[in-house]
């Protein structure tokens, strides 16, 4: 069982952003930018392209609608989308508000932000789901 699944069963706890049926976003607590979100299936499949295309479309769509809200409560230019697959087996979808394109290197070290910045962020970008 992988980390995310642990977060999927609530054996772990995360910084929830959104969640259905199938699928979950929560902010990623080592984050390259102020509100870096992971979204995922809650299905455990550890490559992305070995989801079937139900599942893969609907994680897509439930991205757009994160990303549309971090977008709108996160100052950046755009909000970036990688998938890397390999930290963890469980397939994810990295969103990052960036400015720069060097906001998505993945080799630069990763932030750290306190509970309560993170809730703050949390906060904010659910805000964001509500807005129209």
């Amino acid at each position: 069982m992988t980390i995310f699944s642990k977060i999927v069963a609530g054996e772990i706890p995360a910084y929830k952003v959104a969640e259905t049926n199938d699928f979950l976003a929560f902010l990623d607590i080592s984050p390259l930018a102020e509100g870096h979100v992971l979204v995922i299936p809650k299905m455990e499949v550890d490559y992305i392209f070995d989801l079937d295309d139900e599942i893969y479309t609907g994680l897509q769509i439930f991205a757009k609608i994160i990303a549309t809200a971090i977008k709108k409560t996160i100052p950046c230019i755009k909000v970036g989308v990688a998938v890397i697959g390999l930290e963890v087996p469980h397939a994810h979808i990295h969103l990052i508000p960036m400015n720069k394109v060097s906001d998505m290197d993945f080799s630069r070290p990763k932030l750290s932000f306190t509970p309560e910045q993170l809730q703050a962020t949390l906060e904010k970008i659910k805000a964001g789901l509500h807005q129209e």
